[in-house]
């Protein structure tokens, strides 16, 4: 009977199933898994990862906190609010994050380096830097004693008095020119009288560039180009100068103005001059002189020039206390301001913000305004108690 039951047993099972149980039997088992991804939530902290995720989307209330950090107060608020997050929300920050950055999740996502959404599950433990030690008396975290002991950055200090002091004889005083402006390379040019006299700041240097007592004629105005290798220079008879700072060499002499020039702007290769004959004159110093472009928008004398970033827009001040935006195309103003009550020489325009103007008046209107040129709207006035004679913004 055994023998007849193994038998029909044999014959009522598949080969091939037999095969493979008997295969099954001595191979070790594997785990089978399917062709989707289907992420695992066992193993998230959620509450740290909407955290994360929503780090950048601050509140206006937020914002304003942000900006009042600087002061004691503020910053012991940013250190408190980053021990709330290491003890409530596990974030493991170890030095106080710095609310003036622009990313403001680079500081506390550095911490911690773990993905936010798991696709396996964690087998293995791994212990925790952030877990509070049992022989340890105080109830915070090591990450959070870290935090606390993080030496905190030191204010910066302004000095209240010049590192160094330039003789400049025959400094002309007056308000309508620019005979100083900063090199790329670290150098200071600075016209006196007739001269245009070079400083270094790295090795206290001082050279001679040009005499233009020879011609009878005296020195208006001083730019550098964007790489800091040829300086401009604006003559008191309207005459505008290209010399190789490194050569010491005149490279081109530029006619057009019937009267003497005050200011200039580089447009990478190209220069743009304004004069008391109340045109604006640009040309490229690739090409022959009688290239040129003529933008005729004041009333009197152009005393102010500045190129926007992109090098899209120039902006000019006059003494007609209007303040006027050009674009690289047209021989017409694109803007016209007049809300200044005096000339506007200050010019600059915003390294961060696309658009944003800043102009400041003279004796009679003392005020800095800032302009939307993107919408042509004036955005803020501020009374400065005194003539503005430039402006720089903040890199």
């Amino acid at each position: 009977e055994r023998r007849l039951l193994r038998q029909i047993n044999h014959q009522n099972v598949p080969e091939g199933h037999l095969s493979k149980s008997g295969y099954a039997a001595c191979s070790p088992v594997t785990v089978k898994s399917g062709d989707r991804f289907i992420p695992t939530r066992a193993g998230s902290n959620w509450s740290i990862n909407f955290h994360y995720a929503n780090e950048n989307c601050w509140s206006p209330s937020q914002n304003q906190r942000a900006k009042d950090a600087s002061t004691d107060t503020g910053k012991d608020a940013v250190a408190y609010a980053a021990l709330l997050r290491n003890e409530l929300l596990g974030a493991g920050i170890e030095t106080v994050p710095d609310p003036h950055t622009d990313d403001r999740r680079h500081t506390i996502l550095m911490q911690d380096t773990h993905s936010l959404f798991r696709y396996t599950i964690h087998t293995k433990r791994v212990p925790s830097d952030s877990e509070i030690s049992p022989y340890s008396l105080s109830p915070l975290s090591n990450k959070s004693h870290k935090l606390l002991r993080s030496p905190r950055k030191p204010a910066r200090k302004i000095s209240k008095i010049p590192f160094k002091v330039l003789d400049a004889p025959e400094l002309q005083d007056d308000f309508y020119l620019n005979l100083v402006d900063w090199s790329a390379g670290n150098l200071l040019s600075v016209g006196l009288g007739a001269c245009v006299y070079l400083w270094s700041a790295c090795t206290s240097q001082v050279t001679r560039l040009c005499d233009l007592s020879v011609d009878g004629d005296s020195v208006t105005s001083v730019c550098w180009n964007e790489r800091g290798s040829l300086v401009a220079v604006g003559t008191h008879k309207g005459f505008v100068q290209i010399w190789d700072a490194a050569g010491g060499r005149k490279l081109t002499s530029l006619e057009g103005h019937s009267a003497r020039v005050g200011a200039l702007a580089w447009n990478g290769e190209q220069l743009s001059s304004g004069s008391r004959d109340r045109v604006i004159l640009q040309r490229d110093v690739r090409t022959p002189p009688p290239m040129e472009r003529r933008l005729q928008g004041h009333r009197q004398e152009v005393c102010g020039l500045k190129w926007s970033p992109d090098h899209q827009h120039l902006a000019s001040g006059g003494n007609d206390n209007k303040l006027l935006v050009w674009n690289s195309s047209s021989l017409l103003p694109v803007q016209q301001y007049s809300d200044h009550l005096a000339a506007v020489k200050a010019i600059a325009w915003s390294p961060h913000q696309h658009g944003l103007l800043a102009s400041g008046g003279g004796t009679a209107d003392r005020c800095l305004r800032f302009w939307n040129t993107l919408t042509g709207q004036a955005l803020q006035s501020t009374d400065t108690g005194s003539q503005v004679c430039n402006l720089a913004w903040s890199k």
